[in-house]
C-alpha cells in the first residue's frame, strides 16, 4: 500500500439477518483498506460472507454496524439516490450471475453505465471494450444467444467501460476457460494501470488470487491471514 490516503476504507463492518426468528451473523466486524491501483483478492469457502461484503462495499446492501468511506466520504450518510449516482460514477461491478438485461444486445448491456450518464460515445466505447475481451464479433447478440462464458465477458466489459475508480468483481473468471480468464484478468490490470482503478476480486481460484497484490482469507465472517501476492504482471507494451 502507498502513503497516500486510501481510496476505500471499511471499519467494523458487520451484517446480520433474521431467519426464522434467529439472528444470523454473516459479517462480524470486517476492516479493509484499498488504495487506488491496488489489486486485492479475497478467497474463502462459500457462505463465509464474501459476496455480502462486496454488496456492502458497493452500497447495494447496508451494514448492520460499522462504516464504509470512499475518499473520506461516508457512503451510508446520504440517501439511496445519492448512492445510486455514486455507483454509476465511481464503481464497476462484476456479479457472480452476470445480471445482464435479456432484452438488450451485448453492446447495449456493456454500454449501460455510460448510457445512463448520457455519454454520446457510449456505444463506441462499449464496442471497443467488448473487442478487448474478445467479443467484437458478438456485439449484436442478446444474452440468450451467448454462452455463459461470453455473458461473463459482457459483464466484465460493462464493469470496465466507464473507467470507474473501483471495480468489485465476484468470481470474474469463474465461467471462463484458463486462457480466456487470463486475458480478462489482463484487461482488468491494464485498466488499473492506465486509469488508477482499484480492483477487489472475490474468487475461489487460488492461482488467480496469488497474482493479486494482496490477498485475504474470509473465515466465518472475518477477514484473516492477509498475505502479499505476487502482484499482477505489468501490461504488455504490445
Amino acid at each position: 500500500m502507498s502513503d497516500a490516503a486510501p481510496l476505500l476504507v471499511a471499519r467494523g463492518v458487520a451484517k446480520a439477518y433474521t431467519l426464522d426468528h434467529h439472528e444470523v451473523e454473516v459479517l462480524k466486524g470486517v476492516d479493509l483498506s484499498i488504495d487506488a491501483r491496488e489489486v486485492v483478492a479475497i478467497v474463502g469457502a462459500s457462505g463465509t460472507g464474501k459476496s455480502t461484503l462486496l454488496n456492502i462495499l458497493g452500497t447495494l446492501d447496508t451494514p448492520s454496524a460499522g462504516e464504509v468511506r470512499f475518499e473520506g466520504r461516508d457512503l451510508f450518510a446520504g440517501d439511496e439516490g445519492g448512492r445510486a449516482a455514486f455507483r454509476n460514477r465511481h464503481l464497476g461491478f462484476v456479479f457472480q450471475f452476470n445480471q445482464l438485461l435479456p432484452e438488450f444486445t451485448a453492446l447495449e448491456n456493456a454500454a449501460m453505465p455510460l448510457l445512463m450518464r448520457g455519454d454520446r460515445q457510449a456505444l463506441a466505447k462499449a464496442a471497443a471494450m467488448l473487442d478487448r475481451v474478445g467479443l467484437g464479433h458478438r456485439v449484436r447478440h442478446r444474452p440468450g444467444e451467448l454462452s455463459g462464458g461470453e455473458q461473463q465477458r459482457v459483464a466484465i466489459a460493462r464493469a470496465m467501460v466507464g473507467e470507474p475508480r473501483l471495480i468489485l468483481a465476484d468470481e470474474p473468471t469463474g465461467n471462463l476457460d484458463t486462457r480466456t480468464g487470463d486475458d480478462v484478468f489482463g484487461a482488468l490490470v491494464e485498466l488499473s494501470v492506465r486509469t488508477g482503478t482499484a480492483l477487489l476480486i472475490v474468487t475461489h481460484n487460488e492461482a488467480l488470487a496469488a497474482r493479486c497484490g494482496r490477498l485475504f482469507h474470509m473465515v466465518d465472517g472475518l477477514l484473516t491471514g492477509e498475505e502479499p501476492g505476487a502482484g499482477p504482471a505489468p501490461p504488455s507494451e504490445g
